[in-house]
């Protein structure tokens, strides 16, 4: 079984995350502990495995789907039942595009990294990434009229 990281994002000022956590598995050569990682390989792998998971679901949306009494709850209470396959598509990711955003957004101070609850400051600085290490995306908020 391949090792994994735990990724979490936060939005300032709310308690709960705006993303779950959710695992992204690690490439062999650094579960082993044989590569050395920087900040700006890791934002890459994040973004990158996202984009394939931003694709799956838009793929499964094309097909209709039963719902289960369970995700029908679900929708009643955040007001919306949306059975598989009634929305259209948001659009084609372009993965190259998507890490391109990420790591200006970073440059830009939009958002920050704790890995292990260490802040990550540069993209080449190595990453102290290790089987099961937390990663954090804290994304900041503008101050209104600032």
């Amino acid at each position: 079984m391949a090792a994994s990281i735990t990724v979490e994002g936060k939005v300032v000022g709310q308690r709960r995350p705006a993303v779950a956590g959710w695992a992204v598995p690690l490439p062999p050569e650094v579960d082993a502990g044989t590569a050395s990682w920087r900040l700006r390989d890791l934002i890459t792998r994040v973004v990158l495995e996202e984009v394939e998971a931003y694709r799956d679901r838009q793929e499964r949306r094309r097909t209709i789907q039963a719902l289960t009494a369970g995700e029908i709850q679900q929708g009643i209470e955040v007001g919306k039942v949306v059975p598989g396959g009634a929305e259209e598509p948001a659009g084609e990711a372009n993965p190259e595009e998507a890490v391109r955003v990420a790591l200006q957004g970073f440059d830009d101070g939009l958002y920050f990294v704790f890995v292990d609850g260490v802040q990550q400051r540069r993209l080449d600085d190595p990453v102290p990434i290790r089987r099961e290490s937390q990663v954090s995306f804290l994304r900041l908020v503008a101050l209104a009229g600032g």
